[in-house]
């Protein structure tokens, strides 16, 4: 009776234990996540790294500032497992193209519009007298730490402007009036009082906190020590702003979420000694696409140890290009026209569905499906002709470049 009991007792631990196995996944391969820090970090910056970590999942409330327009409620609301963002989520910038030039439309709401509010608000619409929109959605946000600490003399050495090479390609700087908050560090190079852009789909952000500062207040609402007017509806009146006093977050909040992306680690490869994809990292050279889309890059100097002197692989020169008309937007941004835009990091490509639902959404407004017809967008730009090498490709070839591409 009793070796009886214990089958049963055994019997049940299993069924108990199968089960969980089946409603618990399994640990994700290290592959198969973004959100964790750079390797080399001290302990007691793994603690400044969580807490930021902490803050970018953080869903803000009204009685925190959020608000009272805004697009989405905390960092991880459009970077979710801080990946490439959804249409569900599309950031729109608009202004209107007159005889004076391009106007942002910043008495009307400018330049990003608000599409969600608090209750009992209203949220905005495009204004009357726009002529031009941009759709954005939001880029990946791990390994950006690196891309900050490469030196502006790195990213002038390959720019070419005027194709001086003869390859067809001319990618040039962005210069960007700097912020009042700006503190230029040893590896900036001033030009005539402005600094080499960056960061954003048109490289109009200088740095990391540029583009942090700008996000807290364009997509939630929520200012900070370093921009401090709170936004609101012109379609609703001057001053109909939220009740929580201004500055709504602490600069230490800020520089905490600093340190989380300044720390975020770099992409791991996935596959990258499969035959097929190594054939394909051939042809991505061979037709012309590493160009622009610069596998290798180098940090410089850098306080934080664990970013100092490294090597890695971003798969961009961080330089505008001439896309020509199929991707024109017609919306400038610093000295990017419509038509140009930054070259993006192609790294973490391979985990784009996971972070967009199961469907991968690529270029800078998610219009293209597949990796095949964000490679078609290149056809009427600089890149003209490095895309009419991929249509010559064989079918295999053409299999194995999008392999390799989704194993970055």
């Amino acid at each position: 009776m009793k070796k009886i009991t214990q089958l049963m007792l055994i019997t049940m631990l299993l069924v108990i234990a199968i089960g969980c196995e089946k409603l618990v996944p399994g640990a994700p391969e290290p592959g198969d996540t973004i959100a964790e820090p750079t390797e080399g970090l001290t302990p007691s910056q793994l603690a400044q790294f969580v807490q930021g970590d902490e803050l970018f999942a953080k869903v803000f409330t009204p009685a925190e500032g959020l608000g009272p327009i805004f697009i989405q409620s905390s960092c991880e609301g459009c970077h979710v497992g801080d990946g490439k963002g959804h249409p569900f989520n599309t950031e729109t910038r608009f202004g209107k193209l007159d005889s004076n030039g391009f106007d942002f439309m910043l008495d009307k709401g400018g330049p990003q519009l608000q599409f969600r509010s608090l209750q009992n608000y209203i949220a905005e619409v495009l204004p009357p007298g726009y002529t031009h929109t941009s759709n954005r959605i939001a880029p990946i946000v791990i390994g950006m730490g690196h891309l900050a600490a490469v030196s502006d003399a790195d990213i002038l050495a390959l720019a070419d402007p005027n194709d001086l090479n003869a390859d067809g390609i001319s990618g040039r700087i962005n210069y960007v009036v700097p912020k009042s908050y700006f503190i230029p560090q040893p590896f900036h190079i001033p030009n005539n009082g402005m600094y080499i852009g960056r960061f954003g789909k048109k490289a109009k952000e200088i740095t990391l906190l540029d583009q942090i500062v700008f996000a807290l207040k364009q997509d939630m609402g929520l200012t900070s020590d370093f921009d401090t007017e709170d936004l609101y509806n012109y379609q609703v009146g001057i001053g109909a702003t939220d009740n929580v006093p201004d500055p709504e977050v602490s600069s230490d909040v800020v520089n905490k979420l600093l340190f989380y992306m300044r720390t975020l680690k770099t992409p791991t490869r996935r596959n990258e000694n499969d035959p097929d994809v190594l054939a394909g990292e051939q042809i991505f050279d061979q037709i012309g696409c590493v160009k622009c889309h610069i596998s290798t890059m180098t940090t410089g100097s850098s306080e934080i140890e664990a970013l100092s002197y490294k090597v890695f692989h971003p798969y961009t020169d961080l330089l505008l290009h001439d896309m020509g008309s199929a991707l024109d937007d017609g919306v400038p941004e610093g000295s990017a026209t419509g038509s140009e835009w930054r070259t993006p990091p192609l790294w973490g490509l391979g985990l784009a569905e996971d972070s967009q639902g199961g469907t991968g959404y690529y270029l800078h407004d998610g219009r293209a499906t597949s990796l095949e017809q964000a490679i078609g967008f290149h056809s009427t730009g600089e890149a003209s002709n490095i895309a009419n090498n991929y249509y010559s490709l064989s079918q295999t070839e053409k299999d194995q470049l999008i392999k390799f591409l989704k194993s970055l």
